[in-house]
């Protein structure tokens, strides 16, 4: 067995089990949390959830909101998407390891989905790599291992290209492997919004943003993000994630939560952007 072993423990969160668990806990009932604790009612329709990948001091309690909607669900393989910060390995990759270790424990990685998707794109590959020091998929695993019933797999894919042909490819790609092999899904995007702007800026830009991910529009978020000069981190896996769940049947986007860094430290002079939101397939309510 390969194990992928975490890279930001003990940075981004807490590498002690027992403090990662109370962290997680406090997180979700935090001010700028969703007020309480999985599990939520059960849900069907829920396909994706859009999450922050920062420091969990910084963006926990926003995250907080998607994982806890997340909860509800029952789910074979949970496919997480984010950016490669690094600039290392391949332009799209999926691990060649068979597991991923936090301080919660492993999780399996399904080798199977990632093998179609790999036969299934063009550009897609195995790469340990370009998974080696990144954060962005890292720091989601721990939220999933507190979140949703055990027993599920992942399928982490890191992308270093994000142009909008890129991202169609890859969307497609997984949404003709997860329909072929049948699998019950979750696909989590990860992304931070505005980067180190004053507090207003970062509120006015971002709600473009998210306005072009609800939406649905690939195009448009394309449009907006490089029109407006956003510094949105993961624009490529959320546009893949918005083209695997469109082809999937989402019918709508909702913002759960928004804030930035300013909200939870105080400092609203150069902030971070966090936003959650959730892909459904369906018209029912999350109220």
């Amino acid at each position: 067995m390969k194990v992928r072993r975490p890279a930001v423990a003990g940075y981004f969160y807490p590498a002690s089990t027992e403090e990662l668990s109370t962290l997680l806990k406090s997180l979700f009932v935090h001010p700028l949390g969703p007020g309480k604790l999985p599990p939520a009612p059960p849900s069907n329709d829920l396909l994706a959830i859009v999450s922050p990948h920062a420091g969990y001091e910084y963006s926990g309690p926003v995250a907080a909101h998607g994982y806890y909607l997340a909860s509800g669900t029952s789910v074979d393989t949970v496919i997480v998407l984010g950016p490669n910060h690094h600039g290392i390995g391949s332009g799209v990759a999926v691990p060649e390891s068979d597991s991923w270790e936090t301080p919660l424990g492993s999780v399996e990685v399904d080798r199977e989905l990632s093998s179609r998707i790999v036969r299934l794109s063009s550009i897609v590959d195995f790469d340990d790599l370009a998974h080696w020091k990144e954060h962005s998929i890292e720091v989601q695993v721990p939220f999933l291992q507190f979140s949703l019933t055990p027993g599920f797999r992942i399928v982490p894919i890191s992308m270093l290209m994000q142009d909008e042909l890129t991202a169609v490819e890859v969307g497609d790609a997984i949404a003709r492997a997860v329909q072929e092999l049948g699998r019950r899904v979750l696909f989590v995007a990860s992304t931070d919004f505005t980067h180190y702007e004053p507090y207003d800026d970062a509120y006015r830009k971002d709600a473009k943003a998210i306005e072009a991910i609800r939406s649905r529009d690939v195009s448009e978020l394309y449009r907006v993000v490089e029109g407006g000069h956003i510094s949105m981190c993961g624009y490529g896996a959320v546009a893949a994630t918005l083209t695997a769940t469109n082809r999937m049947g989402a019918s709508r986007v909702e913002l759960l939560k928004y804030a930035t860094s300013g909200d939870t430290t105080g400092d609203r002079s150069a902030v971070v952007g966090y936003g959650s939101l959730a892909v459904f397939s369906s018209s029912s309510s999350t109220s």
